[in-house]
């Protein structure tokens, strides 16, 4: 099989989740102040918004380097690349929840903060995994040996190791926890694994 179908899916999947952030994002004359307090007072949905709105489009393109490698596609990947979806698809809820606990502070604000690295966990792990079995199976076009796909999925895979160390310091501030994600969603904006490089030579 090849990846056409899996990639349509996979595209129109994104695109609803990335659409679905902005949604939470609300303003309205009924509401008692003014346009610009209201703005500012809802600080955390806007910055939710913005971290989350680039982290997905940064899985829609790092996706497309990685679909681009591959020859043929199997059971497995099918499956793996479901469960990459499934956290993608948490994603408008994480972000809403954490937006509006994030103001509030204590237990729920913290319960808020661990869902959302626990989609982020998920992602990073998901895509880790797609690549691990791209490279084990050799899906690819062209096929690395071993050691070069061990260091491919050790450095795509940075990120399962950051993710869990940014929640535990968004358990203490979670506006500096968007931060660091917005940071390391930077790092993947610029960030080019070797192997993915091939994608843009085909």
């Amino acid at each position: 099989m090849g990846t056409g179908r899996l990639e349509a899916f996979s595209d129109g999947v994104m695109a609803v989740a990335i659409t679905l952030l902005v949604l939470d994002l609300h303003a309205s004359p009924e509401a008692g102040s003014s346009l610009a307090h209201q703005l500012v007072s809802e600080w955390p949905s806007f910055a939710a918004y913005a971290v989350s709105f680039f982290i997905i489009g940064i899985i829609w393109v790092n996706h497309h380097a990685l679909m681009a490698l591959v020859a043929r596609v199997d059971r497995v990947l099918l499956f793996v690349n479901l469960v990459l979806l499934l956290f993608v698809t948490t994603i408008p809820f994480t972000t809403s929840t954490l937006a509006a606990y994030l103001r509030e502070g204590g237990a729920d604000a913290r319960v808020a903060v661990l869902l959302y690295g626990i989609s982020m966990e998920g992602m990073a792990v998901s895509f880790t995994v797609i690549l691990a079995h791209l490279v084990r199976h050799q899906l690819m076009h062209e096929p690395v040996d071993p050691a070069t796909g061990r260091r491919a999925v050790r450095r795509f895979g940075l990120g399962t190791l950051v993710y869990p160390l940014i929640v535990l310091v968004g358990l203490v501030s979670a506006p500096l926890m968007l931060l660091l994600y917005a940071v390391l969603a930077g790092f993947y904006v610029v960030e080019q694994t070797p192997i993915l490089g091939r994608a843009d030579r085909g």
